[in-house]
């Protein structure tokens, strides 16, 4: 997972997840299957999964965020998408960072989030 500071704001930039790894479709499966309960679609579709890193050896680092940073939910929800992630067979381990930049928008739900939120 790759932290690297963008020169002109100073706002840290995410990595792209590790897409080419075999368990990564499951891990975003898993994502899927996690609810903001306030929001009736997917923490995946909702765009508040950033990345889903996966190791060689099958270990998950993914970097998340929540709507607002005071979301009811905000000590929650991280150790819901773990425990949603460890359930993936063949992962060894999950950790879930929580981060607040850059912050989540409305441009970063899916085409199916705004379509069910009724945003097209």
């Amino acid at each position: 997972m790759t932290h690297a500071p963008d020169p002109v704001e100073g706002t840290p930039l995410i990595a792209p997840s590790s897409t080419d790894h075999p368990l990564h479709e499951a891990a975003v499966e898993a994502c899927r299957s996690v609810f903001d309960p306030e929001i009736p679609v997917n923490i995946y579709d909702l765009g508040l999964i950033y990345t889903i890193e996966i190791s060689p050896e099958n270990d998950v680092s993914a970097i998340m965020t929540l709507t607002a940073p005071g979301c009811p939910v905000a000590g929650e929800m991280p150790g819901w998408v773990e425990e949603a992630i460890s359930g993936v067979a063949g992962v060894r381990s999950v950790a879930v960072e929580l981060v607040w930049s850059p912050p989540w928008g409305m441009e970063m739900m899916s085409d199916e989030a705004r379509l069910e939120l009724g945003f097209m």
